[in-house]
């Protein structure tokens, strides 16, 4: 089974991360910013297998503070940030999500581990 890990920067949440106008879908910049951050760990990594088949995903949250956040608002960036730098095809392959608030570190990070569904 091929399984990928990789930590990544805390991401922006949904409210932050991309808007929509005259029906169209716009990321910000503070989105765009992120998603770069995200390939070029990637990129870093050198995880350049191009995962297409159906796919698990855990996600380990490490919040940069206290506040309340919805940690379901968190994985739209990290998410798209991975089909963006080209490590999955799209994120409709994923069968199993499952996501898990850690303790708080400072800055913030996301732990996320990919493994193919045989």
């Amino acid at each position: 089974m091929i399984k990928y890990k990789i930590t990544v920067p805390f991401p922006p949440s949904v409210n932050h991360y991309c808007y929509h106008a005259k029906h169209k879908h716009f990321i910000t910049t503070k989105g765009r910013l992120y998603r770069q951050s995200v390939v070029a760990e990637i990129t870093r990594q050198k995880l350049c297998k191009r995962l297409s088949q159906r796919l698990g995903v855990e996600i380990g949250v490490y919040p940069p503070d206290r506040r309340k956040r919805d940690i379901d608002n968190l994985m739209k960036a990290p998410i798209d940030a991975l089909c963006h730098g080209g490590l999955i095809v799209d994120d409709s392959q994923i069968d199993v999500l499952h996501v898990e608030r850690k303790e708080i570190i400072k800055g913030g990070k996301l732990v996320i581990t990919i493994w193919e569904i045989t």
